[in-house]
């Protein structure tokens, strides 16, 4: 009873349609009151970071943090089968939580302002707790974390949420974080820069450009809204006596009949991938990198594709620490991220990839219909990605969900993916290329529960979709 109470929160926060200007104007305040300054700079004038000997790697002189590390890969999947490449090696586990509470009877989230050295506007909502564990162990040598000792001394009651989520596998090699979420009764002190809002009020943010950051998306994602049989879920359509695009949605997260592959389909579907393909990744000096060349400051592909690593120095105003420096990954160019939904057995399903990518834990995770980050999809031949020139031309009309969204700007500099979600009709058939599966959204739901399932390009757009 207990666990459907929650769930019921999360849904009744979800629905909640409280207006957002407020919410615009706050971040816009608290973007004019913090000064912040980023500059690209020379690796050699990065403080406290250092590349090893004979160029092996670049780390911090504390042994924390992060390094950028070299790796070759060697697969049996895609036509590309071996590559070398510069990666993020961020071993240790960090948190990534919220704390919620009940105001006036709806569930509220306590979001932080916070800026990052890579965000494109500076200001974006982050979870309560945002913080590696160097941070939370002060290797910085700067302030705890806000709020730290909640999640540290939370009891399990107490706990709504808490998994271990990937993130980018293909620039992090095998990188979680906790995903996090806590529920408290009481008063608890208020910061200048959080701001309590409704899960409905995130949702709608997320229809902005660059407003919610990353990490607030994928531990958003994580989110369930329960399960529910076909006859209680015919007696709310009858209720709503409509079938919006929002309804779609809502029915095919809460419904547990009536999808084309059942739970057991989908785990031996990625079983016999898994099984069958093999990802060798072995560490290797930077210096020593197949098509790529490092130069007084930056790391970057002889053709000039993919990515960089550059080095920057900050300055932001209201961080635990105020002045530091780094080495960061820029993008070459702006990447997409779609799902392409199509209606089977009256319910919403939607085309979910098998995606190799070199960070994984475990070789494949599911990914959406279209990720392609490091190459340019403008630029991309016609009819040699699945589903990428049909997105490119659908009717406006059939997009219901079309924004740019920053990936994590703490690693990455100005990086930011265009985010899709569209419904087709029956110019999609319902077989699918191999590596391709239909799922509800119940069952993405439940996948996520369980680690190194869905990728975080994936729970991200999740985490965007709207039931009001």
């Amino acid at each position: 009873m207990e666990k459907i109470n929650i769930h019921l929160d999360f849904l009744k926060s979800a629905l909640d349609k409280t207006e957002i200007d407020s919410a615009l104007k706050w971040i816009n305040d608290q973007n004019k009151a913090v000064e912040v300054s980023v500059k690209k700079v020379d690796f050699k004038k990065l403080d406290k970071w250092y590349f090893s000997k004979d160029h092996a790697k670049i780390a911090h002189e504390t042994g924390k943090f992060f390094s950028i590390d070299g790796i070759r890969i060697n697969t049996t999947w895609g036509n590309i089968t071996e590559w070398d490449q510069p990666i993020i090696n961020q071993p240790e586990i960090g948190f990534l939580g919220f704390i919620v509470k009940k105001i006036n009877g709806v569930l509220h989230f306590l979001v932080q302002a916070k800026i990052e050295p890579g965000n494109v506007n500076y200001v974006q909502l982050s979870p309560t707790l945002q913080a590696t564990r160097s941070n939370f162990q002060q290797a910085h040598q700067g302030r705890k974390p806000l709020y730290l000792e909640y999640f540290k001394n939370a009891s399990k009651e107490e706990i709504l949420i808490d998994q271990l989520q990937s993130e980018q596998g293909a620039r992090f090699l095998k990188k979680r974080n906790r995903n996090i979420i806590i529920k408290i009764d009481g008063d608890i002190e208020m910061h200048e820069n959080f701001i309590w809002l409704t899960l409905g009020q995130l949702k709608s943010l997320m229809q902005i450009d660059n407003i919610v950051n990353m990490d607030t998306r994928t531990v958003i994602s994580g989110i369930s809204f329960g399960n529910y049989n076909k006859d209680i879920l015919a007696f709310s359509t009858i209720l709503s006596k409509e079938e919006s695009y929002q309804n779609m949605f809502l029915k095919s997260t809460l419904s547990m009949d009536e999808s084309l592959h059942s739970f057991e389909d989908i785990i031996s579907f990625m079983t016999e991938l898994k099984s069958t393909n093999d990802l060798d990744i072995k560490k290797i000096p930077l210096k020593d990198i197949r098509n790529w060349e490092i130069t007084e400051n930056q790391i970057r592909h002889i053709e000039k594709k993919y990515f960089k690593v550059i080095g920057v120095e900050v300055e932001i105003g209201n961080r635990e620490v105020v002045k530091w420096s780094q080495p960061m990954v820029e993008p070459a160019q702006d990447g997409l991220c779609a799902f392409v939904c199509k209606k089977i057995n009256g319910i919403l399903h939607f085309a979910v990839q098998a995606k190799l990518e070199c960070g994984n834990h475990d070789i494949f995770e599911f990914a959406p219909t279209i990720q392609t980050l490091t190459g340019g999809y403008k630029n991309t031949p016609k009819n040699s990605l699945p589903f990428l020139d049909y997105v490119l031309s659908v009717d406006k009309k059939q997009k219901l969900f079309d924004t740019l969204q920053s990936e994590e700007g703490g690693r990455f500099y100005k990086e930011q993916n265009k985010n899709i979600i569209v419904i087709a009709g029956d110019e999609i058939s319902e077989e699918l290329p191999s590596n391709f599966i239909w799922m509800t959204l119940n069952q993405l739901n439940k996948f996520i529960q369980f680690n190194n399932h869905i990728n975080i390009q994936a729970r991200n757009l999740i985490a965007s979709i709207s039931f009001a």
